[in-house]
């Protein structure tokens, strides 16, 4: 086992921010992986892994007792399981689930907002900086820091680990994105996308495309990756709506959910 700190220095527990809450009240969290094989559900008496087999049945594949958990993270169909508790959730936990061991954790300096997996790089994401980890061997490759508020932890990364391409609000004000090179540890471009703050930031599966969506809800944008041209706009409407998970198929056609 391995233990780190993020580069803003040691973690401990802190004050639940907008990610953790206050309590946990049945269900935690939910989650699928990259390819959408398995899912992760975080409760306050553990955690679970089912594989999803087909949309009839769920096989539990992995049962924890580790309280509160707001963030639990499976890579692919590793073995790898990322798992954050509200009890300490300034700490990341990185285990090897079917061994039952712990491979390392590493502390931050404020809460974990949210974690994203690809085979080559695992993001922390805390509301003014960001975390880059090599997956291989977790060490911390780059930290940005002074990001604009990001309250909700809002970020996307390429599943495709060729480009491995993360996105995150370049401003707290207005729809902004910041499209960073994971790999290359570098920025790529900023993408003027909406008028209000960014809601919702996802994918496609190869990473070439990247959709967002603004607090008021009411479009859908689409544009190209690395370049950050506009592609196609989606519009549902003049009514404020909440946008809570959407993303791009694997043939490139949207849906979303509200």
């Amino acid at each position: 086992m391995e233990t780190g700190e993020g580069a803003d220095g040691p973690g401990g527990p802190g004050e639940p921010g907008a990610g953790p809450g206050t309590e946990l009240t049945g269900l935690g969290c939910a989650s699928f992986n990259q390819d959408s094989t398995s899912l992760s559900v975080g409760t306050k008496t553990g955690y679970k892994l089912f594989s999803v087999t087909s949309v009839d049945k769920l096989d539990c594949i992995y049962e924890s007792e580790t309280p509160d958990v707001y963030i639990v993270e499976r890579l692919f169909s590793s073995s790898l399981v990322v798992v954050v508790s509200l009890s300490i959730p300034r700490r990341m936990n990185v285990y090897h689930f079917k061994k039952g061991t712990e491979i390392c954790n590493y502390s931050y300096s404020n809460n974990i907002l949210s974690v994203r997996l690809n085979r080559q790089r695992l993001v922390v994401c805390l509301e003014e900086s960001v975390y880059i980890h090599n997956i291989k061997d977790m060490k911390l490759l780059k930290t940005l820091l002074n990001t604009p508020s990001n309250p909700s932890g809002l970020c996307a990364l390429s599943i495709n680990h060729s480009n491995s391409y993360l996105a995150y609000p370049g401003s707290s004000t207005i729809g902004e994105i910041i499209v960073y090179d994971a790999n290359n540890l570098s920025t790529v471009t900023m993408i003027p996308a909406h008028d209000s703050p960014l809601a919702a930031l996802t994918f496609n599966s190869s990473g070439t495309k990247l959709a967002s969506a603004s607090e008021r809800g009411t479009v859908i944008r689409v544009f190209s990756i690395p370049e950050g041209q506009r592609l196609f706009e989606f519009r549902r409407g003049m009514k404020r709506s909440e946008f809570t998970q959407y993303n791009i198929n694997c043939i490139n056609t949207l849906y979303y959910t509200t």
